[in-house]
């Protein structure tokens, strides 16, 4: 197609996906509060341990109402990210070979599904772990002084959680942003072996940036993105294999050159009658 028909497609494809993304706010901000009570459901578990009339808290008129407002627009990007995909999989598609086609599919359905897999965990395991060690720094108080206790506000707690969520599930992207760059030849299996080391250390560094400042958050992600990695060593080794099996049956298949015609032999002197007079 024209230039002009791309740019067509595309805004239709992107109008698509944002009316898509506008149906499924609405519908996420009417159950905005089950929403919010779902993710404060693992500090609620653990204050409910404790005891006492626990709660939490907003200082601001505006603030509770505008934390609903961004539950409700996570909650449908969340929602919306496969059919987003699959606006951007039908404008791509049409440019694609078929076995281009079948080498891209697979990723675009592992994403959605290891990024839910970074999010159950930071949910079902990281959550509780975190929470306990933040309220083990609580305290009664001694004679005379003050005790500490935890009144959370609903927006920090709704920041720190998304975070989390989406710090985790990026990192659970790493095989299959490294398998592309692999198909494509950009890194190798071997030099992701050679630069394991390095790979160790800005894990930690990605870590200790997304995370709050706690030993077990920070190992809790860096722990699943070294073994992330080594999966991607191996994924991307893979890749490289069959590559160079695909290669290999081309060369096979590849037909020889035949060899040139060998001249033929001297036909005789030409009949009288073709000489030309004189």
């Amino acid at each position: 197609m024209p230039l002009l028909d791309h740019l067509v497609e595309l805004r239709q494809r992107l109008l698509y996906s944002l009316v898509a993304l506008i149906v499924l706010f609405f519908a996420c901000y009417y159950v905005a509060e089950d929403i919010y009570g779902f993710l404060v459901r693992p500090l609620g578990d653990i204050l409910a341990e404790t005891g006492g009339n626990r709660r939490l808290i907003f200082t601001a008129l505006h603030e509770a109402f505008f934390t609903y407002i961004k539950v409700a627009f996570f909650a449908a990007l969340f929602i919306a990210f496969p059919f987003i995909a699959i606006q951007v999989w039908l404008f791509v598609a049409p440019g694609l070979y078929r076995h281009e086609k079948m080498a891209l599919l697979p990723f675009l359905i592992a994403t959605p599904i290891l990024f839910f897999l970074g999010g159950a965990m930071v949910y079902y395991f990281i959550f509780p772990l975190a929470w306990k060690f933040f309220l083990s720094f609580e305290s009664v108080g001694a004679a005379g002084a003050l005790p500490i206790q935890l009144e959370a506000k609903v927006d920090q707690y709704l920041s720190l959680v998304m975070r989390l969520i989406f710090a985790f599930g990026l990192c659970f992207e790493l095989p299959v942003v490294m398998t592309l760059l692999g198909r494509v030849g950009i890194v190798t299996a071997d030099g992701m072996r050679r630069k394991r080391k390095y790979a160790i250390v800005l894990a930690f560094v990605a870590a200790a940036i997304l995370t709050p400042p706690d030993v077990i958050s920070q190992i809790g992600l860096a722990t699943p993105t070294i073994l992330l990695y080594e999966i991607s060593i191996l994924a991307v080794g893979l890749v490289e294999k069959k590559r160079k099996e695909a290669e290999a049956r081309d060369d096979d298949e590849e037909p020889e050159s035949e060899p040139d015609p060998e001249p033929s032999a001297d036909p005789g002197p030409k009949p009288a009658g073709d000489t030309p007079a004189a």
